[in-house]
């Protein structure tokens, strides 16, 4: 398929499929995230990206006949181990014999938060979100170092360069009804995530989305009387520093990295406050990070319609 178009728009079909497999197998917090950043965000990005290409890929001058030896050698290879997998549902797998029935069993009474997936992520398993917060921080400095833009090119290209939704009233008039829904409903999946779906990561990517339908129905220069991209940049670290921070603090408190028992008088208070810290962390830094990787495509595009 050369049609780039259409390979995004499959993209985001079999993001929204894969998340509504999660969600029949009971995974919401795994739905909710395939939903806000694979069929939500991710689409959006590779739709900006695609206004900096052709909508077509070039055709090779050469028949793909070694990769497409090595793609369906692997997928034999990988439906070959296949049977050798637990039957599904199975009590016994392993997968259910070793720390899972732990998790289930004492996270109520070790962390004291209702939604076991919280506890795995942020107490339990703190170190590896940690990572995971510091790969995505990773990748918006990546995207920065090479989408580096001008200040004086941004002043100009704005001042000439009009919005390219300015004249879709309907969707200006709809979208301003919604924003503020869905800023707050971010909120709400921020400060819920201890006792139902969500958290920090989803929180993030839904806040960013409704920063960038307002850029995308508005224009760059008018977020920018709102949100300035310095801001957002700073923010990008903050997120990191406040998570690792949290886990400093324990340290200094006698407590090992990231332990939250030392944080208040009674060790289930202190995993409360610190689990809604570094949530508080990851949310900022994921934001941060997908807003940063908009604005950076969408002054590439501005620049570009400048130059022409």
């Amino acid at each position: 398929m050369s049609d780039l178009f259409a390979v995004v728009m499959l993209s985001g079909i079999y993001s929204l499929l894969s998340a509504s497999l999660f969600l029949d197998l009971d995974a919401v917090d795994v739905a909710f995230t395939e939903a806000s950043v694979g069929a939500g965000i991710s689409t959006l990005l590779f739709l900006a990206t695609l206004k900096l290409v052709p909508r077509y890929e070039k055709k090779s001058r050469y028949k793909p006949t070694l990769a497409l030896g090595v793609v369906i050698a692997t997928g034999a290879l990988l439906i070959y181990g296949t049977l050798d997998m637990p039957h599904f549902g199975e009590a016994d797998a392993p997968v259910h014999q070793h720390v899972a029935p732990r998790y289930l069993n004492d996270s109520m009474n070790e962390v004291g938060i209702p939604n076991v997936v919280t506890s795995v992520l942020a107490s339990y398993r703190g170190y590896d979100t940690l990572g995971e917060t510091l790969v995505v921080f990773t990748a918006g400095i990546g995207v920065l170092s090479l989408l580096m833009v001008s200040r004086r090119t941004k002043e100009k290209a704005l001042q000439k360069v009009p919005a390219d939704m300015q004249n879709q009233i309907i969707l200006r008039v709809v979208a301003k009804m919604m924003l503020p829904l869905i800023l707050i409903f971010a909120l709400y999946v921020q400060f819920h995530g201890d006792y139902g779906p969500g958290g920090g990561f989803q929180a993030g990517v839904i806040f960013a989305a409704g920063i960038i339908l307002y850029t995308m129905l508005f224009g760059l220069s008018l977020t920018q009387k709102v949100i300035k991209t310095e801001v957002v940049e700073r923010l990008t670290a903050f997120g990191v520093l406040l998570y690792a921070g949290v886990g400093i603090a324990c340290m200094l408190l006698g407590g090992n990295f990231l332990d939250y028992n030392v944080l208040r008088h009674d060790p289930v208070h202190g995993q409360h406050l610190g689990i809604l810290l570094v949530e508080l962390g990851v949310g900022i830094t994921v934001a941060a990070v997908m807003v940063t990787l908009f604005f950076k495509f969408t002054w590439r595009t501005v620049k570009h319609k400048y130059n022409q």
